[in-house]
């Protein structure tokens, strides 16, 4: 088993190769390093991975199709983890251009060389935004997705459309995970989680969109990446071998007891700021995780309090804050 994991460098990516290793397999990973967060954070990452021999890294952007073709053939790749996105809801509606060239034009360009290269397995990240502002809970995989309040969200179900064309014309077995508001040490600086940690060490305001009333089924890494990993050798045997999961918690948690469980493990209150809810955001997300269950026998594990502390414990010690 020969795998390529793309978006080496971002959260989930880094994670998933870090869990893979740890099983003394070998990984490819690719990544662009794009500046829509810290580069630092990014090249961090991908150095601590490189402390195994086990990971070879390529520094690569998803619209070379000629050089990500050549790292395929040239690794014997017949696993793909694609992770690889410019990700964001609130960026995309200022700069939805970036959305189609990476997770349209690079996801097309994954796509053809998973059929060119005959793999095995092409697993690809999908998102809970995709569900847009429905009121139905919990979201369903055979729930409506055909209106996205964004156009990340848009690009994403696009992406499983096209991956399901992919699946039934050519038989490339597809999996898409839908991702519910990942957290965890080093994490993404435009997640709430994050932010607020930041400002609250800084003595700056927290802001609460929608006025803090938002609900979220904030998942910790770790289980979001057992779930990936489980499903490296779980293709789909139907006739198109094709399957969509939703991978989440399962219980959704109020954005104002997220904030208190941050302020108690700083040990400081913070300073808020309420503000009207965004164009383009939801004010609930809550996962039915009951199709992943079957299928992998999937259980988070990680409750919202411990994962919060975990992600302090990091945050300080990079940050070197006292």
């Amino acid at each position: 088993m020969q795998i390529l994991v793309t978006g080496a460098a971002g959260f989930i990516g880094y994670h998933l190769i870090k869990k893979i290793l740890n099983k003394n397999k070998k990984v490819i990973g690719i990544d662009n390093i794009n500046s829509y967060y810290d580069t630092n954070l990014k090249k961090d990452r991908i150095n601590n991975l490189k402390k195994s021999k086990k990971f070879s890294f390529y520094k690569i952007d998803l619209s070379n199709y000629k050089k990500l073709n050549d790292i395929v053939k040239k690794n014997k790749i017949n696993i793909i983890i694609h992770l690889a996105a410019q990700a964001g809801v609130r960026y995309s509606i200022k700069y939805p251009r970036t959305y189609f060239k990476s997770n349209l034009e690079g996801f097309f360009n994954i796509l053809e060389i998973s059929r060119n290269n005959k793999i095995k397995h092409l697993i690809y990240a999908s998102t809970s935004s995709v569900y847009g502002d429905s009121n139905k809970f919990p979201l369903k995989e055979n729930d409506r997705t055909d209106q996205p309040l964004s156009f990340y969200a848009a690009t994403k179900k696009s992406n499983e459309v096209m991956a399901h064309s992919y699946s039934y014309i050519y038989k490339l077995p597809c999996t898409g995970v839908r991702f519910f508001t990942v957290y965890g040490p080093f994490g993404r600086p435009d997640m709430a989680l994050f932010q607020f940690t930041k400002n609250i060490i800084n003595n700056h305001s927290v802001e609460l969109f929608n006025n803090g009333k938002h609900l979220r089924d904030f998942t910790y890494v770790d289980d979001i990446v057992d779930g990936i990993y489980s499903l490296i050798n779980k293709q789909s045997k139907k006739t198109i071998p094709y399957e969509i999961f939703n991978i989440g918690n399962g219980t959704p948690k109020k954005l104002l007891d997220y904030l208190k469980y941050i302020e108690k493990g700083l040990n400081k209150i913070s300073k808020t700021k309420k503000l009207p809810l965004q164009v383009g955001d939801v004010v609930k997300t809550h996962s039915d995780i009951n199709k992943l269950k079957k299928y992998i026998g999937y259980r988070p594990k990680t409750n919202i309090k411990i994962g919060i502390e975990k992600f302090i414990e990091w945050y300080k010690d990079y940050y070197k804050v006292n």
